[in-house]
Parts: C-alpha cells; structure tokens; sequence
C-alpha cells in the first residue's frame, strides 16, 4: 500500500514541477530579464536541497514504476511484488545516494 501511496505522491509533485518548469521558462518570451530574475532566484542552498527532492521523486516514480509494469505484464509479476519492491528500495538508495552527494557537493562549492 505504501509504495501506492508513494508512487502517486511523487507523480503529483513531478507534475507540479513541470508544470512550474514551463511556466516559468515561458517567462523567457514575455521579458528576458523577469526569466533572468526566477532563474537567480534557484540559485540557492534552498531549491538545491529541493532538487535533491524532486530527483528523488523522479527516482523512485520510475523505479517504481518499472515494478508496476513488471507486475502487470509479467505472468510472476504478482508472486514477486515484494521482492520487487525491496529492489526498487535498493536501487533507490543507491541512485539517490550517488546523486545527493554529488549534486550537494557541487551546490555547496565542492568539487
């Protein structure tokens, strides 16, 4: 039940990227130096700790997503969900965990 929750939680905050995603490059058109000014404002520690989030949603929604598929199309799909989602779990964590600590290293002025 969980990763039902989980799936569609970080669908809606993937939406709700994108749909912010566009707005805000649509900026551009209408006057460069508003796009200029939303885009210096991303450019701190805030919305990179937030990046980390959205990555991690994005990670999970297609991992999970990949098990679901499994799930349905394969005939073992339903005798192995769990099994499934522990692997979903460990490929989350260790994606996740190279991402963080790269992208905050080089959020934070490392190399």
């Amino acid at each position: 039940m969980w990763s039902w929750v989980a799936h569609r939680i970080t669908g809606v905050v993937i939406f709700l990227f994108l749909l912010v995603h566009v707005l805000d490059t649509a900026l551009v058109r209408v006057s460069p130096e508003a796009y200029d000014a939303v885009i210096g404002t991303y450019k701190n520690p805030v919305m990179a700790v937030g990046e980390v989030g959205l990555v991690g949603a994005i990670i999970f929604h297609a991992f999970n997503g990949l098990r679901i598929i499994l799930i349905d199309f394969w005939k073992g799909g339903t005798k192995h969900h769990k099994g499934l989602l522990w692997g979903v779990l460990v490929l989350w964590i260790v994606v996740f965990a190279g991402f963080t600590i790269r992208h905050l290293m080089l959020a934070f002025g490392g190399h």
